[in-house]
């Protein structure tokens, strides 16, 4: 079915990760639906070791400037946009010095996670959904890869519940086996200060926790890794959201 708007929201794509199975499924469902003829932006976040000279990154003056206050601070949304190489695809990238300079994703060369780490998804959350917003495009299909994506919904459903932006929009979660890290204990009065809470996820905030609790806010959650973690699996088949064991990249369109 082409002529859809087409949203993914990921953490990793090929070229920009490599020799992760998220960002090869990514990369593929991506261009199949372009190259089928549907309105499909990628966005992500533009962590350290992605080299903007390597992918030609430029930012978008029309969309950066914003600020998002994150536990009271206001820190400042940069949106860089490249094209998919050798393909006519745009990729925005959420950029803010603070969070997304350095060089790691989320353990340092010790392979402690990043106390921020909560900080850094929810600035990605609100800055995708915001600058979408800011592109006045409305997507049909948004679709979530990666658990800093897993905010996205928990927002959407909370925080932006009377903005009739996205009403319309199906979300689908795609499940991975990530590295599970602890959050910050304190996330709950970061998320208090935007009007969420009573979230499970709070009781032992961490990466898996949030993805889990994110399967609440979607329409369809999909298996990413076709053989999913003992947890995850055991979320995935209780969960009361529908849901579609690991599909082939041919076969994506079927869903949306």
């Amino acid at each position: 079915m082409p002529n859809q708007k087409i949203l993914y929201i990921t953490t990793e794509m090929y070229p920009y990760q490599e020799d992760t199975n998220m960002a090869a499924v990514v990369n593929k469902m991506a261009l199949k639906m372009h190259n089928e003829g549907n309105d499909v932006r990628v966005f992500m976040p533009r962590f350290g070791q992605i080299s903007e000279r390597k992918f030609q990154l430029h930012e978008v003056i029309r969309l950066s400037g914003m600020n998002i206050i994150i536990n009271d601070l206001d820190q400042p949304l940069i949106i860089k946009v490249a094209s998919l190489p050798g393909e006519r695809l745009q990729v925005y990238f959420i950029d803010n010095d603070e969070y997304f300079k350095r060089k790691q994703y989320y353990f340092d060369d010790e392979g402690k996670a990043f106390d921020d780490n909560d900080e850094r998804a929810i600035f990605f959350a609100r800055g995708v959904i915001e600058t979408i917003k800011k592109l006045n495009w409305v997507p049909d299909v948004i679709h979530l890869n990666g658990w800093m994506a897993s905010f996205v919904p928990i927002y959407l459903k909370t925080y932006y519940e009377s903005d009739t932006y996205f009403k319309d929009a199906k979300i689908v979660l795609s499940l991975y086996n990530e590295k599970d890290a602890a959050l910050d204990q304190n996330i709950d009065e970061k998320l208090k200060f935007d009007n969420i809470s009573g979230l499970k996820a709070l009781d032992n905030p961490s990466v898996k926790t949030f993805v889990i609790e994110s399967m609440n806010y979607v329409d369809m959650v999909v298996k990413g890794d076709e053989f999913l973690d003992e947890d995850l699996d055991k979320a995935f088949n209780e969960t009361a959201t529908p849901t579609s064991d690991y599909l082939t990249v041919d076969s994506i369109n079927q869903l949306y």
